[in-house]
């Protein structure tokens, strides 16, 4: 509720999936166990966001095996379509 009709958020995004890392080959840790919420799925951030109606949204923190770091990836797409932005280096924003 503290979120709701916030003008800006920026939130986590270090995977899209809680196995991601297992799936990579590059951990053996859940997202989950790591204490990381997912961006995809019904208890993603991106569902999660959805009814909070935050004007700006931007991932930040973002592992290097999210697809959502690849411009064409239909992750990347998925996330962009539910108005999320992807952080990026040098990114600057004005408040």
């Amino acid at each position: 509720d503290r979120l709701t009709g916030a003008e800006l958020v920026f939130f986590d995004g270090t995977l899209w999936n809680d196995d991601e890392m297992k799936e990579n080959q590059v951990g053996v840790k859940t997202g989950d166990r790591m204490g990381h919420m997912s961006n995809s799925g019904p208890d993603g951030t991106i569902s999660c966001f959805e009814p909070l109606g935050v004007k700006r949204k931007i991932f930040i923190h973002i592992n290097n095996t999210n697809p959502i770091l690849l411009e064409d990836s239909p992750q990347r797409k998925e996330a962009e379509s539910t108005g999320w932005e992807v952080s990026y280096d040098g990114m600057e924003i004005t408040l």
